[in-house]
């Protein structure tokens, strides 16, 4: 839990300048910033960010199996990203708020199209770190240091225009809390255990 909060309270330093005056939303601190497509902001940045995540966690998931710690919490990332997929994407299709890109009105709710609250790619992002952190953070601090990783996706995604400060802060929960719940199983990993067995043995290990 303690690592959990860490995560949070870094990204809410983080967007404490974004959420720095009054505003609307769930929390009353949603409000349009100036837009920045530009530099470490671009778009273009974070979708390396959120392919490279995915392509990291599967590839490394598929490389190590369950043979081992890293194995284990590459499959827990594995099944924490799958589970807040889901769980984001229902949340998107029940809530159906609008984006800032599409009204300065951060009340906006229950519209046609609206696919703004939470941000999915926080949440993937959140959830795809805090099974490292939960499994390694004690023995080895720096790996906290992956809490930068959703903490900057939070912060382009609002400057962007892409999504209010609410929803960055609710996907980064959602996928700290499944992430973390993930992590804590004493069962094996579930998407794992959907799998054929030759996949907990994982390619390194296979063609030694």
């Amino acid at each position: 839990m303690r690592k959990s909060i860490g995560c949070l309270t870094f990204l809410l330093m983080l967007l404490s300048a974004l959420s720095a005056h009054a505003g609307g939303g769930p929390f009353g601190i949603d409000h349009r910033v100036a837009k920045d497509d530009s530099g470490i902001w671009k778009r273009s940045n974070q979708k390396a960010l959120i392919y490279g995540t995915i392509l990291t966690v599967g590839v490394g998931a598929l490389a190590e199996g369950d043979n081992g710690q890293l194995g284990d919490t590459f499959w827990r990332s594995v099944d924490s990203m799958v589970i807040t997929g889901v769980a984001s994407t229902t949340m998107k299709f029940a809530f159906r708020r609008e984006r800032p890109s599409e009204t300065d009105n951060p009340d906006r709710w229950f519209k046609h199209g609206g696919k703004s609250f939470p941000s999915g790619e926080v949440a993937a992002i959140s959830a795809a770190v805090t099974p490292f952190i939960v499994s390694y953070g004690d023995d080895h601090p720096l790996v906290y240091a992956l809490a930068l990783l959703p903490a900057y996706d939070a912060v382009a995604r609002v400057k962007v225009h892409g999504h209010w400060q609410s929803d960055v802060l609710v996907g980064s929960a959602l996928g700290v809390g499944i992430g973390l719940w993930s992590a804590r199983r004493t069962e094996s990993p579930i998407v794992l255990s959907w799998l054929p067995g030759g996949f907990r043995v994982g390619f390194i290990h296979h063609f030694r």
